[in-house]
């Protein structure tokens, strides 16, 4: 069993450590781990979870990638380097920094992207940063940015790429929203560069508006290959398991680290996402951490589009869902065949994407509103069983018929209060708020249903402990303390109406010993004690890759 004091001092020196990097120093990994060697396995998942971390531009024309430090020895700029001059800082990622260069002997203005030193530059990094040059010098595409070469200078790997003048499609869309002709356009060139890359061999797997350059006269150029994936037989570029990418344009079979299942397919999702944003203003999935989005990319279906925004037609709409089907079979078979479809809409034609079947709609219903339908599922099961014992069992028909009458509308009223709730999740403003009103309504109903049947002997207490477990599926240590409070107080209710309101003849026909209702007490603390301390750990690994948690 692990002992608490020493997890949060680890926590401490851990915390203290990544905060140190973050304002630039550079502290020893290696003497981190010889005083701590039980941080090891904590490093190696944070490096392995370091593609997670959300961009943080700035102002560059070259696809940013999450804050680090630059190489030191590229710190004071203007420098030389080889043949090149560097300038100025135009971004910098997980992996690698990118400078804005003048190269000498062709007298012309490039790119320079060079690997990130020190402790983070691992094997893996520098596999990636090889592979990401390796993938990039075999395109040439009109949609694609140019590599020029590759080499080492002094033992630091770069390579020279063409210089895109104008600036990302997430700076674009943060400065204004695109209009529908536009968003087709853009993502139309974006989906055919996209297709020349499969027909290479090469999967992107890290889509997104920040990797899409926009020149001078607003054409769109991919970049940014630092997750290319040659999907050639035998060229496994992740160990499965290794989740890699941006969590919000992530393909659901990306996000749960099946890697060997990450194919085109997976691009077309995120083509699909960035067309979401493009015609929304915000991604299908998008939460205040990647863990968050994570978990809805897995198992949500995105808000309709003509929800968010009614200009939107059905059939731009039907495009976009396609792509953003959960399973790839569902998506456009390639990336042309989602261009050939946007023109086709530009066009005014018919599309080759059809409208899904109601039992398509139902399953995306189900997806978009799980917690609603699996509430509603466990109060119809409920509701069956009862009635199947108050219409078949004649002899208890007339003395219970109240009973069954103040199930009915308990139950009932339970249903509408989800819906309500349900309603209030997809507000931003009140979402936090009504999942709390949402875990009261629960309770209340579970203990307002007990009450009038057996109490606290009946069978369905077992409801307390499955609430405290569903209550971890917010990933919120809050709302865990507080359904596990709420489930606390609701037995304590129950033993009162158990040995006060409940005559003898009642209470012998169970066990009544105060014992049993202590065990079960302790037993819900237990459970919420450790529920809470598993979000908990959680959600501290997850807020390195994320902005602060409430």
């Amino acid at each position: 069993m692990s002992n608490p004091n020493k997890d949060n001092e680890l926590l401490a020196v851990l915390d203290d450590y990544l905060a140190r990097l973050q304002s630039g120093e550079q502290p020893s990994r290696e003497s981190l781990l010889e005083e701590h060697p039980d941080l090891a396995s904590a490093l190696d998942c944070l490096d392995a979870l370091d593609s997670l971390a959300p961009d943080e531009p700035k102002g560059s024309r070259i696809a940013d990638e999450p804050t680090m430090r630059i190489p030191e020895p590229m710190a004071n700029l203007p420098r030389i380097f080889g043949q090149y001059e560097l300038l100025d800082e135009i971004g910098r990622g997980g992996m690698g920094v990118v400078y804005m260069a003048r190269q000498s002997g062709l007298d012309r203005t490039v790119a320079i992207k060079m690997i990130l030193a020190g402790h983070m530059a691992s094997r893996e990094h520098v596999r990636r940063f090889q592979a990401e040059a390796k993938a990039t010098a075999q395109l040439r595409h009109p949609n694609i940015v140019h590599i020029h070469e590759v080499g080492q200078i002094h033992g630091q790997d770069y390579f020279a790429m063409e210089l895109v003048e104008g600036e990302s499609l997430a700076q674009r869309l943060a400065r204004e929203p695109v209009d529908i002709e536009t968003a087709v356009r853009l993502l139309g060139s974006v989906a055919r560069a996209v297709d020349h890359l499969h027909g290479q061999g090469i999967v992107h797997r890290d889509l997104k508006p920040s990797n899409i350059l926009l020149d001078e006269d607003g054409q769109p150029m991919v970049s940014d290959f630092g997750l290319a994936k040659m999907f050639s037989a035998g060229s496994e570029m992740t160990a499965s398991g290794v989740i890699t990418g941006t969590p919000s344009y992530m393909a659901p079979e990306q996000a749960a680290g099946h890697n060997s299942e990450v194919g085109p397919a997976a691009d077309i999702y995120s083509l699909g996402a960035i067309l979401y944003e493009m015609l929304t203003g915000r991604p299908p999935f998008h939460c205040e951490n990647p863990l968050d989005t994570l978990m809805e990319v897995l198992s949500r279906e995105p808000i309709p589009l003509r929800r968010l925004s009614p200009r939107i037609s059905r059939s731009l709409e039907l495009i976009c869902l396609k792509c953003l089907a959960k399973s790839p079979k569902d998506r456009y078979e390639t990336a042309g065949a989602l261009a050939e479809d946007l023109d086709r809409f530009a066009r005014g034609e018919a599309l080759l994407a059809r409208p899904p079947s109601i039992g398509q709609k139902l399953w995306s219903w189900t997806r978009r509103q799980p917690a609603l339908v699996l509430r509603l599922a466990v109060l119809a099961v409920f509701y069956l069983v009862a009635n199947v014992n108050f219409i078949w069992f004649s002899e208890v028909t007339q003395v219970d018929a109240p009973y069954y009458w103040t199930i009915s509308l308990l139950l009932a009223a339970w249903a509408i209060g989800s819906v309500i709730c349900q309603q209030g999740m997809e507000s931003q403003r009140w979402s936090i708020s009504t999942r709390f009103v949402w875990g009261t309504l629960d309770s209340a109903l579970l203990l307002a249903v007990l009450l009038v049947s057996d109490g606290a002997a009946s069978p369905l207490i077992v409801a307390y402990p499955l609430l405290i477990v569903a209550s971890a599926f917010w990933f919120r240590v809050r709302f865990v303390w507080f359904i596990g409070g709420l489930s606390l107080l609701s037995y304590g209710v129950l033993i009162v109406d158990f040995y006060w309101r409940r005559d003898d003849a009642f209470r012998e026909q169970f066990d009544t010993t105060f014992d049993r209702h202590m065990i079960f007490l302790v037993a819900l603390l237990l459970l919420g004690l450790m529920v809470a301390y598993l979000v908990h750990r959680v959600r501290t690994l997850s807020r390195y890759y994320g902005r602060p948690l409430p």
